[in-house]
C-alpha cells in the first residue's frame, strides 16, 4: 500500500491527522476492515443463552 492509498483511506475512515498519532498502521488496516462488515447482515445472531454457554 503506498502513503497516497493508505492516507485516501484514512480519510474515507473520516480519521485527521492528530489520529493517525494515536493510532497504529495496524489499527487503521483493521477499522477499515470492519467498515467493509458493516453493511452484513448475520443470518443468525447470538442471544444471551448462547454467551453463557460459551
Amino acid at each position: 500500500m503506498t502513503t497516497a492509498l493508505f492516507l485516501l483511506r484514512c480519510v474515507e475512515l473520516g480519521l485527521s491527522m492528530e489520529d493517525l498519532n494515536v493510532l497504529t498502521y495496524g489499527m487503521v488496516l483493521d477499522m477499515f476492515s470492519e467498515r467493509s462488515n458493516d453493511n452484513y447482515d448475520y443470518p443468525v445472531r447470538a442471544t444471551q443463552q448462547d454467551f453463557d454457554t460459551f
